[in-house]
């Protein structure tokens, strides 16, 4: 399709290029008619030929004149035609810059009156698809609920198992059953809180000051275990760190970022955790010894569904909880390399 710019350029300037054209041929006839005195007076040939050069000098001034208004009048269009884009421009910008789920309607007082139309038919398309969106969300989030009470009975029922079946071959499958269940466990677990962080989900009224120290000593305890087998040494520094949040989304921010390190982190590493204040905000902070985050890729590893690489095992989801949960607490999520230049380090700081 034909850009706008050139269909408005094709229709102004050539008529303007036609009609300065015309003006200057009548410009030039009208130059070369005889004036009434030469008609009727003979000339000499000395005032014949000054007459002549005045009519050139006169046509060449002429065209240079009309040359100089046909420049000016294309920069005039181009300018102008430009600068009437630029909406179309910014409105362009606009949608660029947004992430892949901003679903926020457009402002249609940022637009010309010619381009509201286009802006509610948008901001009506992007309803459409937020709605969609809340419904898959709605689904995920009665699913995980609905999977969690068997799954939980299904590990009570193996844990059962497997403290009355010592035979190898038995104990063996339900090793196996334990570790597939564990995992569709966590899975179910990772559905629901990102059916919880969705903004519209999110319930202000739930916030309530919380000391970030306790909820972090609470969660790191089932993790213990895990470091254990892997040989991570997990450590902790806590100090006292007052927010305002949510229970239970933050203990799920936690439980994201500490599991995330430890899935990460090579045997015989190193997993520290640390909270506080720091410039006169509260902070958690998640550092790993792991193999880092190339500086490009920092950007994406919040994006749900990606993982760093195929050997490790999950969804690909837990970053970009901690980004929903921190996004709808207000916090700043930051990642970069660890202190020894290895690794990597997650902050979240609080407002």
């Amino acid at each position: 399709m034909t850009s706008i710019r050139l269909r408005l350029l094709k229709w102004l300037i050539g008529p303007i290029l036609l009609i300065n054209l015309a003006g200057g041929m009548l410009a030039y006839k009208l130059a070369s008619l005889p004036t009434p005195l030469t008609a009727t007076v003979p000339a000499s040939a000395d005032a014949a030929r000054k007459q002549e050069q005045l009519r050139q000098a006169v046509l060449r001034a002429l065209l240079l004149m009309e040359g100089v208004f046909a420049v000016a009048s294309v920069g005039l269009i181009w300018f102008s035609v430009s600068n009437g884009l630029r909406p179309l421009h910014r409105l362009r910008a606009d949608l660029g810059a947004r992430e892949a789920d901003e679903l926020a309607p457009l402002d249609p007082a940022r637009v010309p009156s010619e381009l509201e139309p286009v802006v509610t038919a948008m901001n009506g398309l992007l309803e459409k698809v937020g709605e969609g969106a809340r419904a898959r969300q709605d689904f995920l989030a009665n699913v995980a609920h609905q999977l969690r009470t068997p799954l939980a009975g299904l590990k009570t029922q193996l844990e059962w198992l497997q403290a009355r079946h010592a035979e190898p071959e038995t104990a063996q499958s339900v090793r196996l059953m334990q570790a597939a269940t564990e995992r569709m466990i966590r899975q179910t677990n990772q559905l629901l809180s990102l059916a919880r962080a969705e903004p519209h989900h999110f319930e202000k009224a739930r916030l309530e000051p919380l000391a970030l120290e306790v909820l972090v000593g609470e969660a790191i305890q089932p993790f213990v275990e895990q470091a254990v087998r892997k040989g991570i040494d997990l450590g902790f520094e806590l100090q006292p760190a007052p927010v305002t949040g949510d229970r239970f989304l933050l203990r799920d921010l936690i439980d994201n970022l500490i599991d995330n390190a430890l899935r990460y982190t090579p045997t015989g590493g190193t997993v520290t955790v640390r909270c506080g204040v720091g410039d006169e905000r509260s902070f958690l902070a998640v550092e790993d010894d792991g193999p880092g985050i190339p500086p490009a890729r920092r950007a994406d590893i919040f994006s749900r569904y990606v993982r760093l690489d195929d050997k490790s095992h999950g969804s690909g989801l837990g970053l970009a909880i901690v980004r929903d949960i921190a996004t709808v607490h207000g916090a700043a999520l930051t990642v970069g390399p660890g202190l020894g230049g290895t690794g990597a380090v997650f902050e979240v700081r609080f407002p």
